[in-house]
């Protein structure tokens, strides 16, 4: 099937639907979602994000200025206090507790504003990863019509492009808590320490980065194109003091750089 042919499958099942609520975290997946959704069913397409402790401030703000300028209502809901215990104690199932409980919020708000399907942005090549937190939109009946239009990544950001979608070169962004060890307690301060430091890798001009936590340990990676970088003494020196100041003690550089899931090596799928 074409790319193009998987995009009129697409429209035909969001016209099947009616109306639609999408789970909109400001990605590359539920942006594209989202402007095909908005394209196809008009102002029966709502957009909602979660701001939870576990997400990235700048984030929410690029997904508020995308929502306002594609002129989509968006729901954001604002949790304070996510304290879902099984998420907070981080075992290999963290995903799945946090997205059970972020879509069990969600179903509720297309349940107030009458609104009959609720969509995420998963796509066909996240079947390939460890991602237990499928299983949990599976048993709340949320619909991914990326993956059931067989829409891969590579597909999703050329028709981005063609579509005019401004994230379509953008680097994959997950939630700040996968650069924590599982096992390792997630707390707001570690998250807050973890969106600093990558604000500032952002800010110096790294495509796609990860601050992985372990400790008081910060491992960088950075697109294996982009460590050299690093061998700069002033740039080391700089970063060092900033990483310092955010609170970490030691500061270390990832030498195969960049591993998209590089926190689930040695699970088992």
């Amino acid at each position: 099937m074409s790319t193009s042919d998987k995009l009129n499958v697409l429209k035909n099942k969001l016209k099947e639907m009616e109306s639609v609520l999408i789970a909109f975290s400001g990605g590359v997946d539920s942006t594209f979602l989202l402007k095909v959704a908005h394209d196809t069913l008009g102002d029966k397409c709502v957009a909602v994000t979660i701001h939870a402790m576990m997400h990235s401030n700048r984030e929410i703000d690029e997904a508020k200025e995308f929502t306002k300028a594609l002129g989509v209502k968006h729901i954001v809901v604002k949790v304070d206090d996510f304290d879902v215990k099984e998420f907070i104690e981080n075992d290999e199932k963290r995903c799945y507790y946090c997205k059970k409980a972020v879509f069990t919020n969600i179903k509720n708000v297309a349940k107030d504003n009458n609104i009959n399907c609720v969509l995420d942005g998963t796509n066909l090549d996240d079947l390939g990863d460890y991602r237990p937190g499928l299983k949990a939109l599976e048993e709340l009946e949320i619909k991914s019509p990326l993956k059931e239009s067989l829409l891969t990544k590579t597909e999703i950001r050329s028709l981005s492009k063609e579509l005019n979608v401004p994230t379509f070169n953008k680097p994959a962004f997950a939630c700040l808590a996968t650069r924590i060890p599982y096992g390792e307690a997630i707390t707001n301060d570690k998250l807050r320490m973890i969106e600093k430091s990558e604000e500032y890798l952002q800010d110096l001009g790294f495509k796609q980065f990860r601050v992985r936590t372990h400790g008081n340990l910060a491992r960088i990676e950075v697109e294996e194109s982009e460590i050299h970088k690093f061998f700069d003494k002033n740039l080391l020196k700089i970063t060092h003091n900033k990483f310092k100041d955010i609170g970490f003690k030691y500061i270390t550089l990832d030498l195969l750089g960049y591993r998209m899931g590089s926190m689930n090596e040695g699970i088992k799928q």
